[in-house]
């Protein structure tokens, strides 16, 4: 699916999205990620979802956003609350959803100017 928002030309967008990319910017990026308006992290929790670690989502934390959106695939997938222990202990605000609804919401927030961040994971190839 393709998605555009014409304003904020300087802002990291997800412009299109599939089962195993999104395009932020209209640039592919294959791959698990972390993304905020200005940064991208290529190469996040390379276990995917089945070996996420805390540490994955300490890398979240360390955005230093105030809502961390987390995409587990094209399935929406609850991690392990002792994994999210860096989010919820400094404070930082998480919902979990899957990719596309993940890629929407963290559209809508910055758009607004909000302080946010994408975790996505992407289903392991069968």
């Amino acid at each position: 699916m393709k998605l555009h928002l014409d304003k904020n030309a300087n802002l990291n967008i997800i412009t299109g999205y599939g089962a195993d990319h999104v395009l932020v910017n209209r640039v592919r990026h294959d791959g698990n990620l972390l993304i905020t308006a200005t940064t991208i992290v290529g190469g996040w929790a390379p276990g995917g979802y089945a070996g996420l670690t805390a540490d994955d989502f300490a890398a979240a934390r360390d955005l230093g956003m105030e809502i961390v959106i987390i995409g587990t695939g094209t399935r929406q997938r609850f991690p392990s609350p002792v994994l999210l222990r860096p989010l919820i202990d400094a404070r930082v605000g998480f919902e979990i959803m899957d990719l596309a609804a993940a890629c929407r919401t963290y559209n809508i927030l910055v758009g607004e100017g909000r302080a946010a961040a994408a975790a996505l994971l992407f289903d392991a190839p069968a």
